[in-house]
Protein backbone atom coordinates (compact mmCIF):
# COMPACT_ATOMS: atom_id res chain seq x y z
CA UNK A 1 0.00 0.00 0.00
CA UNK A 2 1.39 3.45 -0.92
CA UNK A 3 0.85 6.75 0.84
CA UNK A 4 -1.20 7.96 -2.12
CA UNK A 5 -3.87 5.26 -1.51
CA UNK A 6 -4.31 5.78 2.22
CA UNK A 7 -7.49 7.51 3.30
CA UNK A 8 -6.77 10.98 4.77
CA UNK A 9 -8.57 10.20 8.05
CA UNK A 10 -6.57 7.00 8.55
CA UNK A 11 -3.33 8.76 7.69
CA UNK A 12 -4.05 11.46 10.26
CA UNK A 13 -4.67 8.77 12.88
CA UNK A 14 -1.32 7.08 12.14
CA UNK A 15 0.51 10.38 12.28
CA UNK A 16 -1.05 11.29 15.64
CA UNK A 17 -0.27 7.83 17.01
CA UNK A 18 3.31 7.98 15.74
CA UNK A 19 3.93 11.44 17.17
CA UNK A 20 2.54 10.37 20.51
CA UNK A 21 4.85 7.37 20.59
CA UNK A 22 7.84 9.54 19.70
CA UNK A 23 6.93 11.99 22.44
CA UNK A 24 6.62 9.20 25.02
CA UNK A 25 9.97 7.78 23.91
CA UNK A 26 11.63 11.16 24.14
CA UNK A 27 10.28 11.87 27.60
CA UNK A 28 11.14 8.39 28.81
CA UNK A 29 14.71 8.49 27.54
CA UNK A 30 15.71 12.10 28.16
CA UNK A 31 13.29 13.59 30.68
CA UNK A 32 11.66 16.93 29.92
CA UNK A 33 12.33 18.71 26.60
CA UNK A 34 13.81 21.64 28.54
CA UNK A 35 16.70 19.46 29.65
CA UNK A 36 17.41 18.51 26.06
CA UNK A 37 17.44 22.17 25.02
CA UNK A 38 19.54 23.34 27.95
CA UNK A 39 18.72 25.30 31.11
CA UNK A 40 15.99 27.93 31.00
CA UNK A 41 18.17 30.44 32.89
CA UNK A 42 20.37 31.39 29.92
CA UNK A 43 18.01 34.14 28.76
CA UNK A 44 17.87 35.55 32.29
CA UNK A 45 21.67 35.60 32.50
CA UNK A 46 22.01 37.32 29.13
CA UNK A 47 19.42 39.96 30.01
CA UNK A 48 21.12 40.63 33.35
CA UNK A 49 24.69 41.09 32.09
CA UNK A 50 24.49 42.16 28.44
CA UNK A 51 24.97 45.88 29.20
CA UNK A 52 28.23 45.15 31.04
CA UNK A 53 29.78 43.47 28.00
CA UNK A 54 31.53 45.91 25.65
CA UNK A 55 33.30 45.97 22.32
CA UNK A 56 36.93 47.07 22.20
CA UNK A 57 37.93 49.04 19.11
CA UNK A 58 41.61 49.78 18.45
CA UNK A 59 43.54 51.61 15.75
CA UNK A 60 47.21 51.47 14.92
CA UNK A 61 49.38 53.36 12.44
CA UNK A 62 51.62 51.05 10.44
CA UNK A 63 54.16 51.63 7.73
CA UNK A 64 52.79 50.61 4.34
CA UNK A 65 54.82 48.03 2.44
CA UNK A 66 55.67 48.41 -1.21
CA UNK A 67 54.42 46.13 -3.94
CA UNK A 68 50.68 46.70 -3.38
CA UNK A 69 48.07 47.83 -5.85
CA UNK A 70 49.00 51.48 -5.30
CA UNK A 71 52.66 50.97 -6.16
CA UNK A 72 53.85 52.16 -9.57
CA UNK A 73 55.39 49.32 -11.61
CA UNK A 74 59.14 49.36 -12.16
CA UNK A 75 59.64 50.11 -15.88
CA UNK A 76 62.79 50.39 -18.01
CA UNK A 77 63.89 54.01 -18.65
CA UNK A 78 62.35 55.34 -21.86
CA UNK A 79 59.57 52.72 -21.89
CA UNK A 80 56.48 53.89 -23.84
CA UNK A 81 54.37 53.01 -20.78
CA UNK A 82 56.41 55.13 -18.36
CA UNK A 83 54.53 58.36 -19.04
CA UNK A 84 51.15 56.57 -18.97
CA UNK A 85 51.70 54.94 -15.57
CA UNK A 86 53.25 58.15 -14.20
CA UNK A 87 50.08 60.11 -15.05
CA UNK A 88 47.83 57.27 -13.85
CA UNK A 89 49.34 57.05 -10.37
CA UNK A 90 49.50 60.83 -9.98
CA UNK A 91 45.82 61.17 -10.80
CA UNK A 92 44.88 58.21 -8.60
CA UNK A 93 46.70 59.46 -5.54
CA UNK A 94 46.39 63.18 -6.05
CA UNK A 95 49.14 65.82 -5.79
CA UNK A 96 52.36 64.48 -4.34
CA UNK A 97 51.05 60.92 -4.17
CA UNK A 98 52.86 58.20 -6.02
CA UNK A 99 54.37 60.33 -8.79
CA UNK A 100 57.90 61.54 -9.16
CA UNK A 101 59.00 63.08 -5.90
CA UNK A 102 55.86 61.80 -4.06
CA UNK A 103 55.59 59.36 -1.14
CA UNK A 104 54.92 55.92 -2.62
CA UNK A 105 54.28 54.26 0.77
CA UNK A 106 52.50 56.58 3.21
CA UNK A 107 51.65 55.20 6.66
CA UNK A 108 48.18 53.76 7.01
CA UNK A 109 45.82 53.00 9.88
CA UNK A 110 44.57 49.53 10.73
CA UNK A 111 41.58 48.78 12.95
CA UNK A 112 40.55 45.76 14.98
CA UNK A 113 37.67 44.78 17.23
CA UNK A 114 37.55 42.58 20.31
CA UNK A 115 35.50 42.22 23.47
CA UNK A 116 35.68 43.18 27.13
CA UNK A 117 33.53 43.67 30.21
CA UNK A 118 32.98 46.25 32.93
CA UNK A 119 33.91 45.20 36.47
CA UNK A 120 33.47 48.57 38.21
CA UNK A 121 30.82 51.23 37.57
CA UNK A 122 33.63 53.80 37.87
CA UNK A 123 34.67 52.65 34.37
CA UNK A 124 37.12 49.75 34.82
CA UNK A 125 37.15 47.32 31.88
CA UNK A 126 38.90 43.95 31.52
CA UNK A 127 39.99 42.48 28.17
CA UNK A 128 42.82 40.47 26.60
CA UNK A 129 46.26 41.97 26.12
CA UNK A 130 46.38 40.78 22.51
CA UNK A 131 43.18 42.74 21.77
CA UNK A 132 44.84 46.08 22.56
CA UNK A 133 48.54 45.26 21.99
CA UNK A 134 50.50 48.01 20.19
CA UNK A 135 47.33 50.09 19.69
CA UNK A 136 47.67 53.87 19.22
CA UNK A 137 44.06 54.46 20.26
CA UNK A 138 41.61 52.32 22.23
CA UNK A 139 37.85 52.89 22.37
CA UNK A 140 35.23 51.09 24.40
CA UNK A 141 31.85 50.72 22.72
CA UNK A 142 28.94 50.17 25.08
CA UNK A 143 25.99 47.92 24.26
CA UNK A 144 23.89 50.95 23.23
CA UNK A 145 26.57 52.08 20.76
CA UNK A 146 28.16 54.81 22.90
CA UNK A 147 31.87 55.08 22.01
CA UNK A 148 34.31 56.20 24.72
CA UNK A 149 38.07 56.69 24.51
CA UNK A 150 39.89 54.38 26.92
CA UNK A 151 43.10 54.71 28.91
CA UNK A 152 45.37 51.70 29.37
CA UNK A 153 45.89 50.92 33.06
CA UNK A 154 48.19 47.93 32.67
CA UNK A 155 48.80 44.61 30.93
CA UNK A 156 50.12 41.17 31.81
CA UNK A 157 51.47 39.36 28.75
CA UNK A 158 51.95 36.05 30.54
CA UNK A 159 48.23 35.64 31.24
CA UNK A 160 47.18 37.78 28.23
CA UNK A 161 45.09 40.17 30.34
CA UNK A 162 44.68 43.95 30.24
CA UNK A 163 42.81 46.56 32.27
CA UNK A 164 41.35 49.74 30.74
CA UNK A 165 39.79 52.85 32.30
CA UNK A 166 37.03 54.97 30.79
CA UNK A 167 35.16 58.07 31.96
CA UNK A 168 31.52 57.04 31.77
CA UNK A 169 29.07 59.67 30.46
CA UNK A 170 26.25 57.87 32.26
CA UNK A 171 25.77 55.15 34.92
CA UNK A 172 27.28 51.82 33.91
CA UNK A 173 26.33 48.22 34.58
CA UNK A 174 29.14 46.12 36.09
CA UNK A 175 29.53 42.38 36.63
CA UNK A 176 31.28 40.55 39.43
CA UNK A 177 33.65 37.60 39.45
CA UNK A 178 32.58 34.14 40.51
CA UNK A 179 34.69 31.26 41.84
CA UNK A 180 36.11 29.26 38.94
CA UNK A 181 37.34 26.59 41.37
CA UNK A 182 33.71 25.58 41.97
CA UNK A 183 33.11 24.75 38.31
CA UNK A 184 32.37 21.14 37.50
CA UNK A 185 32.72 19.31 34.21
CA UNK A 186 29.39 19.61 32.43
CA UNK A 187 28.33 22.86 34.10
CA UNK A 188 26.55 25.24 31.73
CA UNK A 189 28.35 28.46 30.80
CA UNK A 190 27.45 31.48 28.67
CA UNK A 191 29.89 33.41 26.44
CA UNK A 192 29.10 36.96 25.33
CA UNK A 193 31.28 38.95 22.95
CA UNK A 194 31.79 40.47 19.51
CA UNK A 195 32.42 37.58 17.10
CA UNK A 196 33.34 38.58 13.55
CA UNK A 197 32.51 42.22 14.47
CA UNK A 198 28.80 41.40 14.62
CA UNK A 199 28.22 43.10 17.98
CA UNK A 200 27.01 41.55 21.23
CA UNK A 201 26.35 37.85 20.66
CA UNK A 202 25.34 35.21 23.21
CA UNK A 203 26.38 31.57 22.98
CA UNK A 204 26.05 28.75 25.52
CA UNK A 205 27.77 25.46 26.19
CA UNK A 206 29.30 23.41 28.95
CA UNK A 207 32.62 23.17 30.76
CA UNK A 208 34.50 20.51 28.80
CA UNK A 209 37.66 20.45 30.93
CA UNK A 210 39.49 22.34 33.67
CA UNK A 211 43.15 23.20 34.30
CA UNK A 212 44.06 22.80 30.63
CA UNK A 213 47.75 23.34 29.85
CA UNK A 214 48.17 24.10 26.14
CA UNK A 215 51.76 25.40 26.48
CA UNK A 216 50.84 28.98 25.57
CA UNK A 217 52.45 30.42 28.70
CA UNK A 218 54.08 29.59 32.03
CA UNK A 219 50.83 29.77 34.02
CA UNK A 220 48.41 27.87 31.75
CA UNK A 221 45.34 26.61 33.60
CA UNK A 222 42.50 27.23 31.17
CA UNK A 223 38.81 26.41 31.35
CA UNK A 224 37.88 24.53 28.16
CA UNK A 225 34.35 25.03 26.84
CA UNK A 226 32.29 24.15 23.78
CA UNK A 227 30.35 27.43 23.98
CA UNK A 228 30.97 29.01 20.56
CA UNK A 229 33.95 31.37 20.72
CA UNK A 230 35.04 32.97 17.45
CA UNK A 231 37.32 35.73 16.20
CA UNK A 232 36.37 38.90 18.04
CA UNK A 233 35.24 37.07 21.19
CA UNK A 234 38.71 37.53 22.68
CA UNK A 235 38.55 39.43 25.96
CA UNK A 236 34.86 38.72 26.47
CA UNK A 237 33.45 37.16 29.64
CA UNK A 238 32.42 33.57 30.30
CA UNK A 239 29.51 33.49 32.76
CA UNK A 240 28.03 30.83 35.00
CA UNK A 241 24.25 30.61 35.35
CA UNK A 242 24.36 33.00 38.32
CA UNK A 243 25.60 35.74 36.00
CA UNK A 244 29.08 35.78 37.55
CA UNK A 245 32.24 35.97 35.41
CA UNK A 246 34.13 32.70 35.79
CA UNK A 247 36.56 33.23 32.90
CA UNK A 248 37.90 35.49 30.14
CA UNK A 249 37.57 34.02 26.65
CA UNK A 250 41.07 34.03 25.18
CA UNK A 251 41.92 31.22 22.75
CA UNK A 252 40.36 28.76 20.34
CA UNK A 253 41.70 25.75 18.50
CA UNK A 254 40.43 25.80 14.94
CA UNK A 255 41.82 25.13 11.46
CA UNK A 256 39.43 27.70 9.96
CA UNK A 257 39.31 30.44 12.57
CA UNK A 258 35.71 29.59 13.46
CA UNK A 259 34.46 27.68 16.50
CA UNK A 260 34.75 23.90 16.41
CA UNK A 261 33.79 23.55 20.06
CA UNK A 262 37.27 23.92 21.56
CA UNK A 263 37.62 27.27 23.29
CA UNK A 264 39.69 28.34 26.28
CA UNK A 265 39.11 30.93 29.00
CA UNK A 266 41.45 32.24 31.69
CA UNK A 267 39.80 31.20 35.00
CA UNK A 268 38.47 33.95 37.23
CA UNK A 269 40.74 32.82 40.07
CA UNK A 270 43.71 33.89 37.95
CA UNK A 271 42.01 36.97 36.51
CA UNK A 272 41.08 38.45 39.91
CA UNK A 273 44.67 38.41 41.18
CA UNK A 274 46.07 39.88 37.96
CA UNK A 275 43.42 42.60 37.72
CA UNK A 276 43.87 43.62 41.35
CA UNK A 277 47.61 44.11 40.85
CA UNK A 278 47.21 45.94 37.55
CA UNK A 279 44.74 48.34 39.17
CA UNK A 280 46.97 48.85 42.18
CA UNK A 281 50.45 48.95 40.60
CA UNK A 282 49.91 49.10 36.84
CA UNK A 283 52.08 45.97 36.58
CA UNK A 284 52.39 42.42 37.93
CA UNK A 285 54.52 41.73 41.00
CA UNK A 286 54.89 37.97 41.09
CA UNK A 287 56.53 35.90 43.77
CA UNK A 288 59.93 34.34 43.07
CA UNK A 289 61.42 31.24 44.68
CA UNK A 290 64.73 31.20 42.79
CA UNK A 291 64.80 27.60 41.60
CA UNK A 292 64.76 25.78 38.27
CA UNK A 293 62.37 22.85 38.30
CA UNK A 294 61.48 19.82 36.23
CA UNK A 295 58.96 16.99 36.25
CA UNK A 296 59.26 13.95 38.50
CA UNK A 297 59.02 11.02 36.09
CA UNK A 298 58.33 7.48 37.27
CA UNK A 299 62.02 6.64 36.82
CA UNK A 300 63.14 9.68 38.83
CA UNK A 301 60.57 8.91 41.52
CA UNK A 302 61.90 5.35 41.81
CA UNK A 303 65.45 6.64 42.12
CA UNK A 304 64.45 9.10 44.87
CA UNK A 305 62.18 6.64 46.74
CA UNK A 306 59.08 8.78 46.14
CA UNK A 307 55.76 6.96 45.81
CA UNK A 308 53.69 7.91 43.92
CA UNK A 309 55.53 10.18 41.46
CA UNK A 310 54.59 13.78 42.29
CA UNK A 311 55.93 17.25 43.00
CA UNK A 312 58.46 19.52 41.31
CA UNK A 313 62.10 18.42 41.22
CA UNK A 314 64.59 21.19 41.98
CA UNK A 315 67.22 21.03 39.24
CA UNK A 316 69.05 24.20 40.19
CA UNK A 317 69.07 26.93 42.84
CA UNK A 318 69.82 30.58 42.10
CA UNK A 319 72.70 31.80 44.27
CA UNK A 320 70.89 35.12 44.80
CA UNK A 321 67.39 33.65 45.18
CA UNK A 322 65.22 33.11 48.28
CA UNK A 323 65.51 29.30 48.16
CA UNK A 324 69.28 29.31 48.75
CA UNK A 325 69.31 30.74 52.31
CA UNK A 326 66.25 28.63 53.15
CA UNK A 327 68.31 25.47 52.60
CA UNK A 328 66.61 24.16 49.46
CA UNK A 329 69.05 22.18 47.30
CA UNK A 330 69.17 20.53 43.86
CA UNK A 331 67.59 17.09 44.13
CA UNK A 332 64.88 18.22 46.56
CA UNK A 333 61.30 17.58 45.45
CA UNK A 334 58.75 20.24 46.42
CA UNK A 335 55.44 18.54 47.29
CA UNK A 336 53.67 21.34 49.16
CA UNK A 337 53.93 25.13 49.04
CA UNK A 338 52.16 27.48 51.45
CA UNK A 339 49.72 24.73 52.38
CA UNK A 340 48.86 23.83 48.78
CA UNK A 341 49.72 20.46 47.25
CA UNK A 342 52.19 20.51 44.36
CA UNK A 343 51.44 17.74 41.85
CA UNK A 344 53.75 18.93 39.07
CA UNK A 345 56.06 21.84 38.11
CA UNK A 346 53.15 23.89 36.67
CA UNK A 347 51.42 23.77 40.05
CA UNK A 348 54.50 25.18 41.75
CA UNK A 349 55.01 27.90 39.13
CA UNK A 350 51.41 29.09 39.48
CA UNK A 351 51.24 29.07 43.27
CA UNK A 352 54.59 30.85 43.65
CA UNK A 353 53.59 33.50 41.10
CA UNK A 354 50.28 34.08 42.91
CA UNK A 355 51.92 34.47 46.33
CA UNK A 356 52.67 37.97 47.62
CA UNK A 357 56.24 39.22 47.35
CA UNK A 358 57.92 39.25 50.78
CA UNK A 359 55.58 36.65 52.32
CA UNK A 360 57.17 33.92 54.47
CA UNK A 361 55.79 30.54 53.43
CA UNK A 362 56.21 26.93 54.49
CA UNK A 363 57.66 24.65 51.82
CA UNK A 364 57.54 20.87 52.22
CA UNK A 365 60.26 19.00 50.34
CA UNK A 366 61.30 15.36 50.03
CA UNK A 367 65.05 14.81 50.38
CA UNK A 368 66.46 11.28 50.19
CA UNK A 369 63.00 9.82 50.79
CA UNK A 370 62.23 11.93 53.88
CA UNK A 371 59.93 14.95 54.14
CA UNK A 372 61.42 18.17 55.47
CA UNK A 373 59.89 21.60 56.13
CA UNK A 374 61.59 24.81 55.00
CA UNK A 375 60.61 28.44 55.50
CA UNK A 376 61.14 30.75 52.53
CA UNK A 377 60.61 34.50 52.22
CA UNK A 378 59.62 35.07 48.60
CA UNK A 379 61.40 37.55 46.38
CA UNK A 380 60.03 39.31 43.31
CA UNK A 381 60.23 37.77 39.84
CA UNK A 382 61.95 40.10 37.42
CA UNK A 383 60.52 40.24 33.92
CA UNK A 384 61.74 39.49 31.34
CA UNK A 385 63.92 36.65 32.54
CA UNK A 386 65.94 35.41 29.59
CA UNK A 387 69.20 33.53 29.65
CA UNK A 388 71.38 33.50 26.56
CA UNK A 389 73.14 30.15 26.15
CA UNK A 390 76.68 30.11 24.86
CA UNK A 391 77.15 28.69 21.38
CA UNK A 392 78.98 25.37 21.30
CA UNK A 393 81.56 24.71 18.64
CA UNK A 394 83.02 21.51 17.29
CA UNK A 395 86.63 22.71 17.49
CA UNK A 396 88.76 19.58 17.99
CA UNK A 397 90.91 19.16 21.06
CA UNK A 398 94.69 18.87 20.64
CA UNK A 399 94.75 15.44 22.26
CA UNK A 400 92.27 12.66 22.62
CA UNK A 401 91.13 12.26 26.24
CA UNK A 402 91.12 8.96 28.08
CA UNK A 403 87.51 7.79 28.21
CA UNK A 404 85.47 5.11 29.94
CA UNK A 405 82.15 3.67 28.81
CA UNK A 406 79.09 3.48 31.07
CA UNK A 407 75.32 3.79 30.52
CA UNK A 408 75.85 4.17 26.79
CA UNK A 409 78.15 7.15 27.37
CA UNK A 410 81.81 7.84 26.67
CA UNK A 411 83.02 9.62 29.82
CA UNK A 412 86.20 11.60 30.51
CA UNK A 413 87.66 13.52 33.42
CA UNK A 414 87.36 17.26 32.88
CA UNK A 415 90.55 18.86 31.63
CA UNK A 416 91.53 22.29 30.34
CA UNK A 417 91.39 21.03 26.76
CA UNK A 418 87.90 19.57 27.22
CA UNK A 419 86.65 22.77 28.85
CA UNK A 420 87.93 24.71 25.85
CA UNK A 421 86.46 22.27 23.32
CA UNK A 422 82.96 22.35 24.82
CA UNK A 423 83.16 25.88 26.30
CA UNK A 424 82.46 24.56 29.79
CA UNK A 425 82.60 27.14 32.56
CA UNK A 426 85.27 26.76 35.26
CA UNK A 427 82.57 26.56 37.93
CA UNK A 428 81.18 23.30 36.47
CA UNK A 429 82.61 20.19 38.15
CA UNK A 430 82.12 16.53 37.26
CA UNK A 431 82.67 14.08 34.40
CA UNK A 432 82.22 15.23 30.80
CA UNK A 433 80.31 13.23 28.18
CA UNK A 434 82.34 12.97 24.97
CA UNK A 435 80.04 10.65 23.00
CA UNK A 436 76.55 9.11 23.28
CA UNK A 437 75.52 5.72 21.87
CA UNK A 438 72.67 6.50 19.45
CA UNK A 439 70.75 3.36 20.54
CA UNK A 440 71.05 4.00 24.29
CA UNK A 441 68.59 5.26 26.87
CA UNK A 442 70.91 8.25 27.30
CA UNK A 443 70.32 9.28 23.67
CA UNK A 444 66.55 9.04 24.17
CA UNK A 445 66.90 11.31 27.22
CA UNK A 446 68.81 13.79 25.02
CA UNK A 447 72.19 13.63 26.69
CA UNK A 448 74.87 14.93 24.32
CA UNK A 449 78.61 15.47 24.05
CA UNK A 450 79.64 18.40 26.25
CA UNK A 451 77.15 17.60 29.04
CA UNK A 452 78.77 17.14 32.43
CA UNK A 453 77.61 14.53 34.97
CA UNK A 454 77.86 16.20 38.37
CA UNK A 455 76.24 13.57 40.61
CA UNK A 456 75.18 9.94 40.39
CA UNK A 457 72.45 8.89 42.83
CA UNK A 458 72.97 12.23 44.63
CA UNK A 459 76.68 11.63 45.19
CA UNK A 460 79.36 13.78 43.52
CA UNK A 461 81.58 12.13 40.89
CA UNK A 462 84.89 13.21 39.36
CA UNK A 463 85.80 10.36 36.99
CA UNK A 464 84.31 7.70 34.78
CA UNK A 465 85.40 5.09 37.30
CA UNK A 466 83.32 6.83 40.01
CA UNK A 467 80.26 6.59 37.78
CA UNK A 468 80.79 2.93 36.93
CA UNK A 469 81.26 2.09 40.61
CA UNK A 470 77.98 3.79 41.56
CA UNK A 471 76.11 2.07 38.70
CA UNK A 472 77.44 -1.37 39.71
CA UNK A 473 76.33 -0.81 43.31
CA UNK A 474 72.83 0.24 42.22
CA UNK A 475 72.53 -2.92 40.12
CA UNK A 476 73.46 -5.02 43.18
CA UNK A 477 70.83 -3.17 45.19
CA UNK A 478 68.20 -4.15 42.62
CA UNK A 479 67.59 -0.64 41.31
CA UNK A 480 66.13 -0.34 37.82
CA UNK A 481 67.41 3.16 37.12
CA UNK A 482 70.07 5.63 38.20
CA UNK A 483 69.50 9.32 38.78
CA UNK A 484 72.08 11.65 37.24
CA UNK A 485 72.50 15.35 37.94
CA UNK A 486 73.65 16.77 34.61
CA UNK A 487 75.02 20.23 33.85
CA UNK A 488 75.29 21.97 30.51
CA UNK A 489 78.32 24.10 29.61
CA UNK A 490 76.83 27.17 31.31
CA UNK A 491 76.19 25.39 34.60
CA UNK A 492 72.44 24.91 34.21
CA UNK A 493 71.43 21.67 35.93
CA UNK A 494 68.79 19.05 35.26
CA UNK A 495 68.08 15.54 36.52
CA UNK A 496 68.03 12.56 34.18
CA UNK A 497 67.06 8.99 35.11
CA UNK A 498 68.73 6.26 33.02
CA UNK A 499 68.03 2.54 32.99
CA UNK A 500 70.78 0.36 34.51
CA UNK A 501 69.34 -2.89 33.16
Amino acid sequence: MTAATIAPSRLRHWVRTGLAALAIGAFGAFGTPAHARGPDGIADVAEKVIDAVVNISTSQTVEAKGGGSNTMPQLPPGSPFEEFFDDFFKNRRGPGGGGKGGDNNPPRKTNSLGSGFIIDTAGVVVTNNHVIAEADEIHVILNDGTKIKAELVGVDKKTDLAVLKIKPPKPLVAVKFGDSDKLRLGDWVVAIGNPFSLGGTVTAGIVSAKNRDISSGPYDSYIQTDASINRGNSGGPLFNLDGDVIGVNTLIISPSGGSIGIGFAVPSKTVVGVVDQLRQFGELRRGWLGVRIQSVTDEIAESLNIKPARGALVAGVDDKGPAKPAGIEPGDVVVKFDGKDVKDPKDLSRVVADTAVGKEVDVIIIRKGQEQAKKVTLGRLQDPEKVQAAVKTDEPAPEKPVTQKALGLDLATLSKDLRTRYKIKDTVKGVVVTNVDANSDAAEKRLSAGDVIVEVAQEAVSSGADIQKRVDQLKKDGKKSVLLLVSNADGELRFVALSVQ
